[in-house]
């Protein structure tokens, strides 16, 4: 029979392990580092598609996995600061959500496993050495934002067939995927014979400047460039561009759902479910280079029909088919 002493004792051992246990527990739970150059709000759907790809390869947050979360809300010049404090904070691996962070990423660590989910080539950003073979320690997705805008350009013909003059609003603090935007908006403009007028800001008060100048210029159409800026400030374009009724097109779904007439490019949610895959992967111990290169396969065309009819447009019967989702 146990004695109230023995009692009291044996509870006191348990309670002084019971810290002990918990602290071995999470020191054992590998902690995943989550770098964005642009602002971590807004993009809520985006993170649940990657935490649903972390939890099919068996990991969940909170329970077996620690993510710190960093954005540099568009300061990009803060990205070496946070991307040293993960380092620093030896985690087991890093995903980087868009261009900015991945080269960030890349320059501050050649050991430390990186995912990245970014709009443009890897290859010509010199993340990886291809997409088959990345080799180094970078692997992810490339959901092909940049690449696109041709496309894009022949969907605003088809619903503004009269068009020649297009607006491209670029962002100049994201260099390269501004220069590729250009770059293959001037190849296609020349083939469907229109000008392009490029369109530059990088903040909230640029934006308004440049929506501004429509009112003594206004073009025939806009294409708004992919990249996180303006994926975070899509309200108040999508709402600029309804204002001044200027047909506008967009690079993923995010957009019309906030309101914009139209939008073209891979799923976002997709993108980031595929990195919180190879997140997971890499958690277990694969390697970034025996990861090849993921791209997608399939495109969303997104119509917004009550805001073509608040700009006073039809919409051409063959959009209407080959929308992947009209949105009334």
């Amino acid at each position: 029979m146990m004695h109230r002493r023995d009692f009291i004792t044996l509870l006191g051992g348990a309670a002084a392990a019971w810290p002990l246990a918990v602290r071995a527990q999470q020191a054992a739970r590998p902690v995943l580092g989550f770098l964005r150059g642009a602002s971590l709000d807004g993009i809520d759907e985006e993170l649940r598609g990657f935490r649903q790809g972390l939890k099919e390869v068996g990991y969940v947050e909170g329970e077996n996995v620690t993510i710190e979360y960093r954005g540099a809300d568009n300061k990009i010049d803060r990205l070496p600061e946070l991307i040293a404090d993960l380092v620093q904070r030896r985690v087991a691996a890093i995903a980087a959500s868009d261009n900015a962070s991945a080269a960030a990423a890349k320059a501050a660590t050649s050991t430390i496993p990186v995912v990245f989910a970014i709009g443009s080539d890897p290859v010509s950003l010199g993340l990886v050495a291809s997409l088959a073979r990345p080799g180094g320690n970078l692997t992810g997705i490339n959901f092909f934002a940049s690449e696109l805008v041709a496309k894009r350009l022949e969907l605003l013909r088809d619903l503004v067939p009269g068009a020649t003059h297009i607006a491209m609003l670029v962002n100049p603090a994201d260099a390269p995927v501004t220069e590729a935007t250009l770059r293959d908006a001037e190849t296609a403009a020349r083939a469907m014979d229109v000008q392009i007028r490029p369109l530059r800001a990088s903040s909230n008060r640029e934006i308004d400047a440049t929506f501004a100048t429509f009112v003594r210029e206004r073009p025939d159409a806009l294409s708004v460039a992919p990249g996180p800026f303006f994926t975070s400030r899509r309200v108040q374009l999508t709402h600029l561009a309804t204002l001044h009724r200027v047909p506008a097109i967009y690079s993923g779904r995010q957009y019309t759902e906030a309101g914009g007439l139209m939008s073209y490019g891979a799923s976002l949610t997709d993108a980031f479910h595929q990195m919180g895959v190879y997140a997971g992967r890499l958690l277990k111990g694969a390697k970034p280079a025996d990861l090849p290169v993921v791209q997608p396969t399939r495109f969303e065309p997104v119509i917004n029909a009550q805001t073509a009819r608040i700009q006073g447009l039809t919409v051409p019967e063959k959009l209407l088919v080959a929308a992947d989702e009209v949105i009334e």
